[in-house]
């Protein structure tokens, strides 16, 4: 992975012929409001908002919102193969909430607000939060593991998208619950939609390896997109069994993911 002046963002790239962009949410039940508000959601508008706040602090602190530089990104919070190393381990979390201009911060915030309307009523409001704090890490983790086998020490990255692609991942294998109280020909609909989404942006990541258009690291979509997955399966035989089985499931589960991430964190420090 070579180095370039153009900081590396996860962009969601919009298309404007093809299903880029995840299904709208849908009702889980007759009797819930048709109208998502804050209350009915708040851990996707709370993520979104926490998001552009960043932004805003960014450009109201010099940044620009078209172009900002490697050395703007670093200071708010981007990674840095050498910084990450060096004991900045926050950064692995921090660069899920910076982005690289008003396009990539706009497109990631459009997808994010529509998967996370249609998988908060699934996981809740820390089960959301979760998955994106956990996703976004593990698709950096693994981002940062490549820049250090190919001696890459210089890339910057950020973006929510390794976590938006999480989130995708989990909801493809939560929505095949056959015991959800939804008909299973809607079921179908919406995960294929998520698996289109996913699917499609992976490949126009995938694409442009080939082009100097933009750099967006594949490494953290593909392991924010895995690791969403992985998150799921443990998930799925609890979700219909009372809302006290299903927490304890997801607090093991997000607990065991973290210590997980703990230890590739710690194999990845010995690389270098």
């Amino acid at each position: 992975m070579s180095y370039s002046s153009q900081p590396e963002g996860e962009l969601l790239r919009p298309g404007s012929s093809a299903p880029s962009a995840p299904p709208p949410p849908i009702e889980y039940a007759s009797e819930q409001p048709r109208t998502r508000t804050v209350l009915t959601a708040p851990a996707t508008y709370l993520l979104v908002g926490i998001n552009c706040a960043v932004f805003l602090w960014m450009i109201l602190h010099g940044v620009s919102p078209k172009e900002p530089t490697t050395a703007q990104l670093i200071h708010f919070g981007a990674t840095n193969p050498d910084l990450i190393l060096s004991g900045q381990w926050w950064r692995l979390i921090t660069a899920t909430f910076v982005h690289v201009g008003l396009l990539h911060i706009a497109t990631n915030m459009w997808c994010l607000w529509n998967l996370g309307l249609l998988g908060e009523p699934l996981l809740g409001p820390i089960g959301l939060t979760a998955v994106y704090l956990l996703t976004g890490l593990a698709g950096n983790l693994l981002s940062l593991a490549f820049n250090v086998i190919l001696r890459d020490h210089l890339s910057v990255g950020a973006g929510a998208s390794g976590a938006v692609f999480g989130i995708a991942g989990i909801l493809i294998v939560l929505l095949s619950n056959h015991k959800l109280p939804i008909p299973w020909s809607e079921l179908k609909r919406l995960r294929r939609s998520v698996i289109q989404f996913a699917a499609l942006n992976l490949v126009i990541g995938l694409a442009t390896v080939f082009t100097n258009i933009i750099r967006i690291d594949n490494f953290a979509h593909l392991g924010g997109f895995l690791y969403g997955l992985a998150l799921g399966v443990p998930l799925v035989p609890r979700m219909t069994a009372g809302r006290e089985r299903y927490l304890r499931r997801q607090k093991i589960t997000f607990a065991v993911a973290t210590f997980l991430l703990a230890l590739f964190g710690y194999w990845i420090s010995n690389l270098k």
